[in-house]
């Protein structure tokens, strides 16, 4: 069946072959959808509608790519507001870490719950991200720290495939050391490398692994080790690196071969030299850093200026960034970041599509990818991060079918 979006009054979308941070926009406008497609792109005075066997009238609304979120830790028990809180009366993460709260909380908590508690959690928040205009997310495990709760994690995802919301999966079992190897850190790490990744890659559990470099968690050496055994194992590279002090990550990131790596505010010129050269995805979350109420982001213009691929992403997580919102990514790009309505819309859509390895599917409107859609009650793109706090999504297409709808 033949589908048309008619009377829409912008189309702003990346192009694939116009540059990085492009965004063109065509007024009056008609999408035509066919199996599950973008047919082509046209004015509506050179449609014919009739020949359409299914017509949406968009009245006037804006039509975007639908949105990409390439770094999400969806798969937890349990929220922690009440870290929040102790956050708010003067208590620092770090403190309430070393408690036993952050990752090792939202840990115990999951281990704790039933796989059928997970997916119908995780059902929830897949329904909220579509709402708000995404229709893709990557969804990391690492609040298991073993075989058993990581798989548990990940099974949640794949019992899943069947919602409207497209899903990356990856495994973050170096997320942390847990507390059982705290004082045999290299045990744990060598049952990452020799049980978690072979077991998670044998059952097609995930397609990426991912780690956690920093002070305290993992080193660069250990992260060599890991890397090396999941590219071995047919997985792709992310890394979270740079967050809170500057320890090479960015670098090592492009040494071997990673699709993205992800926080970077502490980012040094050379990381940022090495993963331009290696077209190694920045992926960066502002969220988490407004959240934590820390004050350096990364450092996207300096990015952009060396040719970088700049992905905004949430960072949803019940510790550091509890939104699922990218259009609040996309203002805080704006204000703190130095980046304007075009490069959010880009690094949101098809920068963040690169990042999954999905750019030849989606993240763009152009004839030949997949029709996933999203109108907007704006008048153009430039509304959507000046327009914070509000939802201003009016209707989702995923894969050409009509997914949420506020009408």
């Amino acid at each position: 069946m033949r589908k048309l979006l008619k009377n829409i009054g912008k189309v702003a979308t990346p192009v694939s072959k116009k540059g990085l941070y492009h965004v063109e926009v065509i007024e009056n406008a008609g999408i035509a959808l066919k199996d599950e497609k973008i047919e082509y792109i046209d004015s509506m005075k050179d449609i014919n509608v009739s020949d359409f066997e299914d017509v949406y009238d968009c009245r006037g609304m804006l039509a975007t790519p639908g949105l990409i979120d390439c770094h999400t830790h969806p798969v937890f028990a349990a929220t922690r507001e009440d870290e929040f809180h102790l956050r708010n009366t003067g208590v620092s993460y770090a403190e309430i870490a070393a408690k036993g709260g952050g990752i090792k909380s939202s840990v115990r908590k999951l281990r704790e719950a039933p796989l059928l508690k997970l997916i119908e959690a995780l059902r929830k928040r897949f329904d909220e991200f579509i709402t708000l205009g995404t229709t893709t997310i990557e969804a990391k495990s690492g609040y298991g720290l073993s075989l058993e709760h990581e798989t548990r994690q990940l099974e949640a995802i794949k019992a899943l495939r069947g919602h409207p919301l497209e899903v990356s999966p990856t495994f973050l079992g170096a997320h942390e050391i847990p507390d059982e190897y705290r004082d045999n850190r290299d045990e744990y790490i060598r049952i990452v490398i020799e049980e978690m990744i072979p077991a998670i890659a044998k059952e097609k559990l995930a397609e990426s692994c991912d780690i956690f470099i920093e002070k305290n968690v993992y080193t660069i050496k250990d992260a060599r080790k890991i890397m090396d055994a999941a590219k071995k194992a047919g997985l792709n590279i992310r890394m979270h690196v740079d967050q809170l002090s500057a320890g090479g990550g960015a670098e090592l990131a492009a040494e071997v071969g990673a699709v993205s790596a992800e926080h970077l505010d502490y980012v040094s010129d050379k990381g940022i030299k090495r993963m331009v050269e290696k077209r190694v995805v920045f992926d960066l979350l502002p969220g988490a850093v407004f959240f934590l109420g820390h004050n350096v982001y990364p450092p996207a213009r300096k990015i952009i200026k060396k040719g970088g691929i700049i992905a905004l992403a949430t960072d949803f997580n019940p510790g550091s960034s509890m939104t699922r919102s990218l259009p609040l990514m996309m203002t805080l790009g704006c204000i703190y970041m130095g980046m304007n309505a075009d490069e959010v819309m880009c690094a949101i859509t098809l920068n963040a599509a690169k990042s999954l390895k999905r750019d030849n599917v989606i993240g763009s409107l152009e004839p030949g990818k997949q029709a996933d859609i999203v109108l907007w009650d704006a008048p153009g793109h430039e509304y959507i991060p000046y327009h914070y706090g509000e939802n201003w999504v009016n209707a989702v297409f995923k894969k050409g079918e009509l997914v949420f709808s506020k009408i």
